[in-house]
């Protein structure tokens, strides 16, 4: 019998995704995992240093190495890199009853907030916060889809499917036809009650809530589900969740992005991976000094690991 289980991959203070057609491919990449090892997905949040996902299957450990094990192939191949891609040992956490798995549910999907990169959870395009109610909630816009003889372009030939997975023309597949937004939306409810947890503050209420579950297990809150993620601070991530974040700032996305080019057609290298430590500190000290921006989010996307 399938489990459920809050799955999180962190890379710590190296960018896992670093431009656009990376999301894209780590949602593949959990997409077809899900299909390999028989699991069900109900929500995840890629960011650009980890992932979250919550889902049920028979062998997290096994569904975490079919995910992680073809995304590291693809990012090591296209950034000249080489060795493991993220942590060690990827965090693994048993889901049991219906407030713990709204809790779960809720904490993955608001994760972008929490991180300072979106002022709510709708706003930010690499999770599952918008597949869910998404007509009540009014987003009735949908990319265009591919015709299925273009997928091996953004998949490799080998993928395998199944003919329910739909993939758009930005080559990813939709999270509509991926996860299994039916039983999410059962477990809200109603929109109104998931637009309710999607932006209630974190309190003793959440905690109190699950215990409703008696499960016998701990709660969850934030320090549970940023277990193992480096670069978290529950009480920075607490002033995010107020609305306190310059979003503004440039992303890590859009860094990456910006560096990656420059490197190509200034250094012509194929990635900052290549860059010497003397290229690479002389573009630091201009976008410290310049641009302004953080020595963390320049050290992690520059790849100056400590």
């Amino acid at each position: 019998m399938k489990k459920t289980y809050h799955l999180c991959l962190s890379a710590g203070d190296e960018v896992m995704f670093r431009d656009l057609e990376d999301y894209h491919r780590g949602f593949n990449c959990f997409a077809l995992a899900l299909y390999k090892t028989d699991s069900t997905g109900l929500v995840e949040s890629i960011m650009s240093t980890h992932v979250h996902q919550l889902v049920q299957t028979h062998d997290p450990d096994a569904f975490m190495f079919c995910f992680r094990n073809p995304y590291s192939k693809y990012f090591n191949r296209k950034y000249g890199r080489s060795g493991r891609l993220g942590e060690g040992k990827h965090f693994s956490m048993q889901v049991v009853g219906h407030y713990h798995t709204i809790a779960a549910a809720s904490y993955v999907m608001r994760n972008p907030l929490h991180h300072g990169v979106a002022p709510t959870p709708y706003a930010y395009r690499h999770s599952s916060a918008n597949a869910i109610f998404r007509e009540e909630l009014g987003k009735f816009h949908q990319e265009a889809l591919l015709p299925e003889k273009s997928y091996a372009g953004y998949l490799g030939r080998h993928a395998e499917y199944p003919a329910s997975y739909k993939m758009t023309e930005s080559g990813v597949f939709t999270r509509e036809s991926v996860l299994d937004i039916p039983q999410v939306e059962a477990l809200f409810g109603t929109p109104r009650a998931f637009n309710f947890y999607m932006t209630r503050k974190s309190s003793e209420e959440w905690e109190a809530e699950q215990n409703r579950d008696d499960n016998g297990m701990p709660s969850i809150n934030l320090t549970a589900i940023e277990h193992g993620v480096g670069l978290h601070d529950a009480g920075r991530m607490l002033i995010f969740e107020s609305g306190k974040a310059d979003y503004r700032n440039i992303s890590d996305i859009e860094l990456c992005t910006e560096l990656d080019m420059l490197t190509r057609r200034r250094y012509g290298q194929p990635s900052v991976y290549q860059l010497s430590l003397k290229d690479k500190l002389e573009i630091a000290e201009h976008l410290f000094r310049v641009r302004r921006l953080g020595e963390s989010q320049i050290r992690r996307c520059l790849v100056l690991l400590r």
